[in-house]
């Protein structure tokens, strides 16, 4: 193989590895980002009391039948995932007697009080009620 040969190699394998490689976007949010705000969390503080605390408790320590929201049980099963994660499983199955009583809106609420339960400081701009918002923002369980 030539020099000439040898170099062009190198160069289409470069080329290949560049074209290949996913194109990098913005770093995603975490939850830590201040990604709700305090008027919404006192939303979603009424929407819980109301709806989810005679079951996960007014202090989020669970029944013994429903499972605690805050802690370290909760923070290891949603750690690295998408907050669009926690709000499917809320949107679909809570509260399982009637799951479509509580609208969408408020569940993203609900959501953001439980950030505030996890001590997770608020923000200054709301928690998206669109699930592809959601997506972009991953639960963390300590501050990176």
């Amino acid at each position: 193989m030539t020099f000439r040969s040898a170099a062009m190699a190198v160069g289409t394998v470069w080329l290949a590895g560049v074209v290949l490689q996913p194109a990098v976007t913005a770093q995603q949010k975490t939850v830590w980002d201040g990604v709700y705000t305090e008027e919404q969390a006192k939303r979603g503080q009424t929407a819980y009391e109301q709806d989810c605390a005679s079951c996960h408790q007014a202090d989020f320590a669970g029944d013994g039948f429903a499972p605690g929201l805050a802690g370290p049980e909760f923070a290891a099963a949603w750690d690295g995932l998408p907050v669009s994660d926690l709000f499917e499983r809320v949107r679909q199955s809570m509260p399982p007697s009637n799951p479509g009583s509580v609208p969408p809106a408020t569940k993203v609420d609900i959501i953001s009080y439980l950030l505030k339960g996890n001590r997770i400081p608020a923000g200054t701009t709301e928690l998206p009620k669109e699930a592809e918002a959601l997506k972009q923002i991953q639960y963390k369980a300590s501050k990176p």
